[in-house]
């Protein structure tokens, strides 16, 4: 969830590089954010509740600083809880990403000991076993002590008042760049610092990297050895931040959904030979995700039955324990995601690893810890997708889902085509101002109800289920995806006058099942809206789509889009930056 972000060097003020840094890394988590710099031999700290970007820095200037900003899950959102957190005696300051499990065990027994918290936090936890271990030893001892006690995934940064900085890693990520001119960046996100640095190192988990004097060394976290290791180019795929005239990346990103399909039609059909032989072979194949990536897992599932013929199931990584006895060397497991560290997916693929499952990705950030686990690797070159409600990423994966699934069938250059039909199509879809309009005005329509139903089956029911989540993460609405099938088998009860329900309809096989469910709760005096390829007298709002055969799931996910983008603007949410949520979730 939260962000780091660390820098040394010459060519900029510290405080002032980690904090512009943390701008870009705030989609992590924006309850409050903080800097800490050394000033001489003491290290100084300016942190406040609230969003960053919203904010002013008042630091002394500095070669070293670092900085955090955080999604909270102990302690009320404040100034007091926010990090970095300060050593009692002054000696070094931490930064934290992760939830520390036994943190309440632990801190009774600190507690116990006269150790005084000012925090609520489960972080200060991990300052409080450093500051116990550290009498007569180096940071680095006192950090390997610390990991040893404390249980769960935990990630952190320190910097201590002779400017030597530490970073540890069990679980969330953390990247290091280095620069031209001997500059030094930490981060838990490569992007962000991805415009500054030449060449990258991945810390892997169980790893500690010390920077002192220009040199970066890095160790065995669990044994205390040092290790070899070796940089990798900076190569990144499109890293500009920017809304470039737009008025929320949220809107930006949704207009780059025909791009981001083009991209995938650019790639050469021997990318997926091997995917495809593994899928064939494979005795068992799961798609696994959470969140939207949960959503995008169970579509993928679905084109890998519906055209590769192969009985393909798909889980949602923090309810797929049940699984893991029954996962074998013989099994493949497919897991897209945007960020490549969600914790809950991570916990189930290393399990799965340990008992020889083969593990393909479709992932969007580079250099993350699912793709380097991962036997068959994909990048979604999606470029940037700073909105925390993911839009392009899910329609990447979808469309990419599809792609898989008909090289699997052996027809990858229909496939193809049938994608940059869809880029060519959606992308005068968006063009349509008529079609705003009317999204526009049902948007002001619906903002004052209470509850939205969406309803659809086949080929749209992930779909429907992806438009749900679209409109709570906006809107905070009830919104609830229902089976059409399952409409007479309990939610007719809740079908009466005034009641809003969207039908999602394709012109497929499944078409006069979900407009006899229309029927039904048309006949109850609720009121219809058809996201739709034909008009009906039934509808009484109608947005039209254009059919596209094989891909329509693909190209109907754009007007949901479209609709929980108006509505949350109508209700005059942050649409960028909902409450409550962070995009990358690191912690179970």
């Amino acid at each position: 969830m939260c962000g780091i972000f660390a820098y040394s060097g010459k060519k900029y003020d510290a405080g002032h590089a980690v904090w512009e840094g943390l701008k870009r890394l705030d989609y992590r988590g924006y309850d409050s954010w903080g800097v800490g710099v050394k000033n001489g031999l003491d290290l100084v700290i300016d942190k406040h509740a609230g969003k960053i970007g919203e904010a002013k820095i008042k630091l002394p200037a500095s070669a070293v600083a670092i900085g955090h900003t955080r999604w909270a899950t102990h302690g009320g959102v404040n100034d007091i809880n926010a990090h970095p957190h300060l050593s009692s005696d002054g000696a070094f300051m931490l930064a934290h990403n992760g939830i520390v499990e036994n943190y309440q065990e632990l801190k009774k027994q600190l507690q116990e000991e006269n150790y005084n918290f000012k925090s609520e936090t489960d972080s200060e936890v991990i300052v409080a076993l450093i500051e116990k271990a550290i009498s007569g030893c180096k940071i680095e001892d006192a950090i390997r002590s610390a990991f040893k006690k404390i249980d769960g995934r935990n990630t952190v940064i320190i910097l201590t008042k002779e400017g030597k900085i530490v970073a540890a890693r069990n679980g969330s990520p953390m990247v290091i760049g280095f620069g031209n001119n001997k500059e030094i960046y930490f981060s838990s996100d490569t992007l962000s610092f991805a415009p500054f640095v030449e060449k990258l190192l991945v810390m892997e988990n169980g790893q500690m990297a010390t920077y002192d004097n220009n040199k970066v060394e890095i160790w065995d976290l669990k044994a205390g050895k040092k290790l070899k290791y070796k940089s990798e180019e900076n190569n990144i795929h499109d890293s500009k931040v920017d809304k470039e005239g737009y008025d929320h990346f949220m809107i930006k990103e949704i207009y780059e959904n025909p791009e981001v399909i083009k991209r995938l039609t650019d790639q050469d059909s021997s990318n997926y030979q091997e995917l495809v032989k593994a899928v064939k072979k494979s005795r068992s194949v799961y798609a696994i995700g959470s969140g939207t990536a949960g959503g995008a897992a169970a579509q993928i599932a679905f084109y890998l039955r519906l055209y590769g013929r192969i009985p393909a199931v798909s889980l949602i990584g923090a309810d797929a324990n049940e699984y893991l006895d029954l996962f074998s060397k013989d099994d493949l497991i497919i897991a897209p995601s945007q960020s490549g560290e969600t914790a809950d997916v991570l916990e189930i693929l290393e399990k799965a690893k340990q008992k020889g499952v083969k593990i393909a990705s479709f992932v969007n950030m580079p250099g993350s810890m699912m793709t380097r686990m991962s036997d068959f690797k994909f990048m979604a070159n999606a470029g940037p997708e700073i909105c925390v409600v993911s839009t392009k990423v899910y329609v990447s994966q979808i469309a990419w889902g599809y792609l898989l699934s008909k090289a699997v069938q052996n027809k990858y250059e229909e496939g193809q085509k049938n994608l940059k039909l869809l880029a060519k199509t959606a992308d005068d879809f968006l063009k349509d101002r008529q079609m705003h309009s009317s999204l526009k005005k049902l948007a002001k329509h619906l903002a004052v109800k209470k509850h939205i139903f969406l309803l659809s089956k086949y080929q749209n029911l992930q779909i429907i289920k992806e438009g749900m989540v679209k409109i709570i993460e906006t809107s905070y609405l009830h919104a609830h995806a229902i089976p059409a099938g399952d409409l007479k088998h309990y939610a007719i009860t809740i079908m009466e006058k005034g009641v809003p329900v969207v039908f999602v309809i394709s012109n497929d096989k499944v078409k006069k099942d979900v407009i006899n469910a229309l029927f039904e709760v048309k006949t109850r005096g609720a009121e219809v809206i058809a996201i739709a390829f034909e008009k009906n007298e039934n509808y009484d709002h109608y947005i039209e789509v254009p059919d596209t055969g094989e891909t329509s799931a693909i190209m109907n996910i754009v007007p949901l889009q479209l609709l929980s983008y108006y509505l949350g603007l109508e209700l005059g949410n942050n649409l960028d930056k909902p409450r409550n949520i962070a995009k990358s979730v690191t912690v179970k």
